[in-house]
């Protein structure tokens, strides 16, 4: 089960590098954050799971970045009435 959790995590954040090198989504994309989120927070409970410090200490890094532009790009879009 955990190579499932962790297949999925790498699979998301590899979906996010290749949308975003083919200029499919850019730095303001919420679809390119919620991605490396999701990929990121995936990774990071593997690597809890296995006690692998230096991939909990990346991975919650990664997560923690993207979550922040993940919620820049939010903040910054228009409300709808």
């Amino acid at each position: 089960m955990i190579q499932i959790v962790s297949i999925a995590g790498a699979a998301l954040i590899l979906a996010g590098y290749a949308v975003h090198q083919a200029g499919l989504a850019g730095r303001e994309s919420v679809s390119y954050h919620v991605l490396n989120v999701a990929g990121g927070l995936l990774l990071c409970l593997v690597a809890v799971d296995a006690f692998q410090i230096g991939f909990i200490i990346l991975e919650a890094v990664w997560t923690a970045i993207s979550l922040v532009a993940l919620v820049r790009v939010l903040s910054r879009r228009p409300s709808r009435p």
